[in-house]
């Protein structure tokens, strides 16, 4: 029982000590997606073009999504027309390019970390892309097509498919002020909470449970901490294998990926970890009912090979600029509340928060949380109420 009570108290100062950086990412997502019109995006994504999968990443940016929602999105643009590679970039950039993941990284682990997140996710999508042209034939995407457009049911469905924005014409102020702007805030913001809860919550609990059970002289071993040249090439080879195992995805990973930097795992393979929240098994499962067994293998491989690459480049760019933190300084959070900045902090964004879910059960938010995990044609159907 008492390890049990350290494993949870390790968790819940780790919660306590983001809370206000989740609000906060959550909150300024939901302002860029309430501006942001999915309808717009299919038409702007028809090929691979080096512009055209940047447009991709910037949409995935603004589109912010748990890793599920994210991969039922990418296989709805898919199937309206969208290019295949330009929709694994959007995927790629709506769960590894955003807002709240940097902010998380940054007050956990250090800002190199969210500078690496975000140039690392860039080197992957170029790999990806690259990866793509040399590797996947034209049959396995018609197949994938092919199953795509049977529309078989994976998971957050019916939230991939909502489009929340405010429908009104105006300058971007004179939109977000607007009583609708502000339903609209809301609506995407406690929608984002409610499809990452879940991960979040299990990512804290594992993550608390591992530093509290698992020793660091293991994960030193494990990580060859004291080879710094095997380290360096163990680490992103490694990490994204943990990830899939950990089943864990999302902003959910994050603070194992902490615990991981502590226990000995090289810089690069924290980044390759990260990635991989878009491999766990699940998901894997999920790519195997949306595109068909060998098109999910294929996935497999490729966004493993893009991973390690993204880690291996930012390993020794980083080190090669001196911007790798001191290893030795990694700590996990233990100190549970206490009054200072973050407790503050935490109060006001919390005071958001709940003014934000104030508005959402006001304007038919209940009706949307159970469309949740519907249909894309249910969910398609929600417009917007209150104002």
């Amino acid at each position: 029982m008492h390890a049990v009570l350290h494993a949870l108290s390790i968790a819940g100062s780790m919660a306590w000590e983001i809370t206000w950086a989740l609000i906060l990412g959550f909150a300024l997502s939901a302002v860029v997606q309430a501006l942001v019109r999915k309808s717009t995006v299919v038409a702007l994504l028809g090929d691979d073009r080096p512009r055209t999968l940047a447009i991709a990443a910037g949409l995935g940016v603004a589109s912010s999504s748990c890793s599920y929602a994210a991969v039922a999105l990418a296989r709805s643009l898919f199937r309206k027309g969208a290019h295949f590679t330009a929709a694994m970039a959007f995927e790629i950039a709506s769960t590894n390019l955003v807002v709240e993941l940097g902010v998380i990284l940054a007050l956990l682990m250090g800002w190199q970390f969210t500078a690496a997140e975000f140039t690392g996710g860039a080197i992957m999508i170029v790999a990806l892309a690259v990866l793509f042209r040399l590797l996947l034939p034209a049959g396995l995407l018609r197949e994938a097509r092919a199953q795509a457009n049977r529309g078989l049911a994976g998971s957050m469905e019916g939230h991939a498919a909502m489009d929340m924005s405010v429908r009104r014409h105006g300058s971007f102020a004179r939109r977000l002020f607007s009583a609708e702007g502000f339903t609209a805030t809301a609506h995407v913001f406690v929608m984002e909470w409610a499809a990452i809860l879940r991960d979040l919550v299990a990512g804290l609990v594992v993550a608390g449970a591992i530093a509290a059970w698992v020793p660091d002289s293991f994960w030193r071993s494990f990580f060859f901490a004291g080879h710094p040249v095997a380290s360096a090439v163990w680490g992103p080879l490694i990490g994204p294998l943990v990830a899939i195992a950990s089943f864990v995805c999302s902003i959910g990973n994050v603070p194992l990926a902490v615990v991981l930097w502590k226990g000995g795992i090289s810089f690069g393979g924290v980044v390759a970890f990260v990635f991989a929240d878009l491999l766990i098994l699940p998901i894997l499962h999920i790519y195997r009912k949306y595109y068909g067994g060998r098109m999910a293998l294929f996935l497999l491989g490729t966004f493993y090979a893009a991973m390690v690459t993204a880690g291996y480049v930012v390993e020794f760019a980083f080190r090669a600029l001196g911007l790798v933190p001191d290893q030795a300084r990694a700590r996990v959070p233990m100190e549970g509340v206490s009054w200072n900045y973050t407790s503050w902090l935490n109060i006001a964004f919390l005071l958001l928060a709940a003014a934000l879910l104030v508005r959402f059960l006001r304007t038919g938010g209940r009706a949307m949380l159970g469309m949740m995990g519907g249909s894309p044609t249910t969910a398609n159907g929600h417009r917007d109420q209150g104002s």
